[in-house]
Order: C-alpha cells, then structure tokens, then sequence
C-alpha cells in the first residue's frame, strides 16, 4: 500500500510501479476476458475459429498496451487530453469521407489489420477532454451557463458524427457519459432536468425527422416485438427463449440449443450474454454480473482515493463507461430497452471495442499507481 507521507511518484522505477499495480483488478479483467473466450469458443460450435482465437489475440496484446499505459504518469494523460480528443475526433470525420460500409452503417475505418470504429476510441477520448476542462473550474464557474458552452460542444459534436454513421447506441453512450461527468462536476440537477424536458418536447421532431426507419422499427418492435415475430421482432424473441430454457444451472458448455442450432442470431457479439445465460443458466449470469459488478466498484475506490480532481473525474467517467456497456447490452438481450448494438465488454467479439475498454482501465490502473500525483488547477510545468 502506497503512503502519501513523503511519496513522490515520478521517482518511481518502472519495477516499483509493477508492484503497485492494482493486481486484484489486473486478474478480475483476465479472467471476465477468458469467458469471453470460452463464449466465443462455444459460439463457434468448439472451435477456435473464426471468433475465439482472435478475441484472445487481441486480450492479449490489449492486456500488454494496458499495463503499458497504466505505467504512464497521469499528468501525460492530463497533458495530451484535449489532443487525443482532437485526434478522435479526426476520426469520425474520417470515417464521413472514407469509412467502410457494413450492414448499412458506414461506422469503421479498414486499417487492414483491424476494422478501426473511432466511435468506440470516442469514448475515452471525451472522458479524458471533460476532465481536464472541469480540472480547473471552481464551483461559482460551473454555476454560470456560458461555463457550460466548451463542455457541451464537446459532446455535442462527435454525438452528432456519430448519430450520421448511424450509431444510436454509441451516441446515447456519449450523451449519457457526458452528462455524469457534468454531474459529478458540480454541475445543478435542475439544469438536468430542464435538458430532460426540451428532449421530451423535442421528442416528436427526434422521432420524424432526426431517427432513421430501421431505427424507429427497433422501438417498436422493442414495444411488441410479437407483431413481427419471423422479421423485426426474431432477434429479442429467441433471446428471450434462449434465457429462459437455460432455467437455474443452464444446459452445459457446448449444449445450449438456441445458440448451437443457429436460431440465436449474433451469439457473437450482441448477444453474447444470451448465449452465456443459456449454457451456464441463472447462476451463472449472475456470477458474470457480480464480476462486472466488482470491477465498477473497484474501478470507483480508485476515483475515491485519487488526490487529483482530474484523476477523480477521469476514473468516475471510465467507470461509468464501463457500467453503460453492461448495463445496455444485458438491459438489450433481456428485452428491457430496444435493440441498440452495444457488445458486452471483454465477452463480445470486436477488436476496437476490446482494445478501447482495455486502454480505459490502462488509464484506470495510471490513476491508481499515481493516486498522490497532484496537479495544479493552472500548471505552468508538467
């Protein structure tokens, strides 16, 4: 355990930061990233490919650019916040003038290697620009509306890059990332609510004109998903069998026959959680939630013990980031909210959205190692 009493962490070598590292954390993502493969395995009939062997390719190399992060020290990232955000935001224009078409959405960048979705890079990005603007503010400055103008455009404007792709459900992500960090910020909840209420008068302009057909299909098909049982409504329908034959200790490994007779659809991604919840039942999809559930709550004790107002922010806002992923997606397959295509951290295939949510905990693992790093409001040095 690290002492604040005469600690300086940049005179830290590289082995001392190794042995502060948050091991627990460390081991708990490892071992939520091997069920992922194991889901992936089992998706893939018990076979590595295509899906397994890739997901645990890219654990890989994200768990080394992790551990290579967290060892960086905070202020670098409190330094280059505003570029890394400029640089996503790059990113997504790209995307509009030379991003891949898939499945109707124009949303990835072909690198070759990898399919590059700068939205998911957004993510981070925009936690990381919030928090070094709200570093410095002082609570009579977050009180004046024309504070709010820097924070809200830099939400606003990847939202709107990212509702043209179009990505509802990275873009509500951003929305709602963004306004917790306005919250924990000092932000007043009235103007919360005030925000709140102009969506709901908005609501009908949004419905007609802002959201495209299969978009509004989703809502309602997520309304009576029966109406459509064979189209709109086939995908949440046999989640919901899925779920429901897997009872209390699920069907076995390898055994679950919604996912193995290919009546599941996306088993892979979306649904990955679905084909978990089958095969391993309800004690089993309890036992991946208490997982998630552990690493949010350790993800906050680290925000907790930070000394720096940025780090504090920082961690909130990758913790809550976290949170969205679970909470959407199980929300999704369950058939709480409507069908939005946001994958289960670490369990889903995907390789952009593996590796963002790995350098987000490299950020998480920086703060702590460096929890006594304090930075000034106004640095002049770092």
């Amino acid at each position: 355990m690290l002492v604040s009493v005469g600690f300086k962490p940049h005179d830290l070598s590289i082995v001392e930061k190794f042995r502060y590292l948050n091991w627990p954390l460390v081991a708990l993502i490892m071992f939520i990233g091997g069920i992922g493969y194991a889901v992936l395995y089992s998706a893939g009939g018990g076979s590595t490919d295509p899906w397994a062997w890739r997901h645990l390719m890219r654990l890989g190399v994200g768990m080394v650019c992790m551990l290579a992060l967290a060892l960086i020290d905070v202020r670098f990232w409190y330094k280059q916040a505003y570029w890394i955000y400029l640089g996503a935001l790059a990113l997504l224009v790209a995307v509009e003038l030379m991003g891949s078409l898939s499945k109707g959405a124009q949303r990835w960048i072909n690198l070759g290697v990898i399919q590059l979705q700068p939205s998911e890079l957004m993510k981070i990005a925009l936690v990381l620009a919030l928090a070094r603007y709200f570093h410095s503010a002082y609570d009579d400055e977050i009180k004046r509306p024309t504070y709010l103008f820097v924070p809200l455009l830099l939400i606003v404007a990847p939202v709107i890059l990212v509702l043209k792709q179009p990505d509802l459900g990275t873009a509500v992500t951003l929305l709602a990332t963004g306004g917790v960090i306005l919250f924990v910020s000092g932000v007043r909840l009235w103007k919360f609510l005030a925000a709140i209420a102009a969506a709901a008068a908005a609501a009908p302009i949004i419905w007609f004109q802002g959201m495209h057909a299969y978009q509004r299909q989703r809502v309602l098909t997520f309304l009576d998903p029966e109406a459509d049982p064979l189209g709109a409504g086939y995908h949440i329908i046999q989640s919901k069998i899925a779920l429901g034959s897997g009872g209390l200790w699920g069907k076995g490994f390898l055994q679950g026959t919604q996912a193995q007779l290919s009546f599941l659809p996306e088993k892979q991604t979306d649904f990955a959680f679905t084909m978990w919840a089958e095969e391993t039942g309800f004690i089993g999809a309890i036992l991946l939630l208490s997982l998630f559930f552990l690493v949010l709550a350790i993800s906050l004790l680290v925000a907790y013990h930070a000394i720096s107002h940025f780090a504090r922010i920082l961690a909130v806002g990758i913790a809550f980031n976290l949170f969205l992923y679970v909470m959407i997606n199980v929300s999704m397959v369950i058939g709480l909210i409507p069908v939005v295509g946001v994958p289960l951290p670490l369990i889903s295939y995907g390789g952009t959205a593996m590796l963002t949510v790995l350098a987000g905990f490299g950020l998480l693992l920086s703060v702590d190692i460096h929890r006594y790093t304090n930075i000034a409001r106004f640095p002049v040095d770092l």
